[in-house]
């Protein structure tokens, strides 16, 4: 079954932010996806700044994330209306299961999200760091479709399998950190690539992802000069040998565990 979003190849991921003139920035230069989460202590911030801008709510996709100890049955239902509140929101585009750890309980948890989806307190489930066996458990308990599936996914670290499985069942892989935490001008063969296109390291992180089929980016950015430079970069083309080279990088630099 499809995901019933379309998202936007590059999102806005507002971890760290604090000022809602950033998220307001962002919108005015065409991002239409913003991504926070409970634990990230801004969404009222992302919800001010969505607020202030002058393009209508109806084509932003918003999406949150239920944080880990928040997943039994009733908090599940509690924490996202907290949710709504600080976001100033009727309704959320697409809420994520942040960790399928602590209080997660696919047959408790997963219940509810169907049940606050129905109610039309959000539109879609997404799921977030999740391996293959809890994708398939959910698959199974869920009846909402996955809308999404959010993982840390860059070059030092290639979830290929998790892509597999979203382009199999049809819903997005969600990159965050797709430039590495800051380590993107570290890795030779992006620099190397950067330096053929007279392009940076991050941006070409970002073509790369944006190449994939099935995924899209939230980089996360506070400037409007680094917010609009992450836009452009899907504009950016590698070639099969360049984007080759990045995919065979034989690292796996986890900057996220559990």
């Amino acid at each position: 079954m499809a995901s019933p979003l379309d998202l936007p190849p590059v999102g806005l991921g507002t971890m760290g932010i604090d000022d809602p003139a950033v998220i307001e920035t962002a919108l005015d230069l065409g991002y239409r996806h913003l991504d926070t989460a409970q634990i990230y202590g801004n969404e009222a911030v992302v919800g001010e700044g969505l607020a202030r801008s002058a393009v209508p709510r109806e084509d932003v996709t918003v999406a949150t994330k239920v944080w880990a100890d928040s997943l039994a049955r009733a908090d599940v239902r509690r924490t996202t209306a907290e949710s709504l509140d600080r976001l100033g929101l009727e309704s959320v585009d697409l809420l994520y299961v942040h960790r399928p750890v602590e209080t997660y309980d696919p047959d408790e948890t997963l219940p509810a999200f169907d049940d606050i989806r129905d109610a039309g307190t959000i539109r879609a489930v997404g799921v977030s760091n999740f391996s293959r066996a809890e994708l398939e458990t959910a698959r199974a308990v869920l009846d909402a479709p996955i809308a999404a599936h959010q993982v840390e996914f860059h070059p030092l670290f290639q979830p290929d399998d998790l892509l597999a499985h979203a382009r199999e069942h049809g819903y997005p892989l969600v990159a965050y950190s797709p430039l590495a935490n800051g380590r993107a001008g570290e890795i030779d063969a992006v620099v190397d690539i950067a330096e053929n296109h007279d392009a940076t390291p991050e941006a070409v992180c970002l073509a790369w992802l944006a190449a994939k089929e099935g995924v899209v980016t939230i980089p996360k950015a506070s400037s409007a000069a680094h917010l609009r430079a992450n836009l452009d970069a899907q504009d950016l083309e590698l070639d099969p040998a360049e984007r080759e080279r990045i995919d065979a990088i034989e690292r796996t630099d986890e900057l996220f565990p559990e």
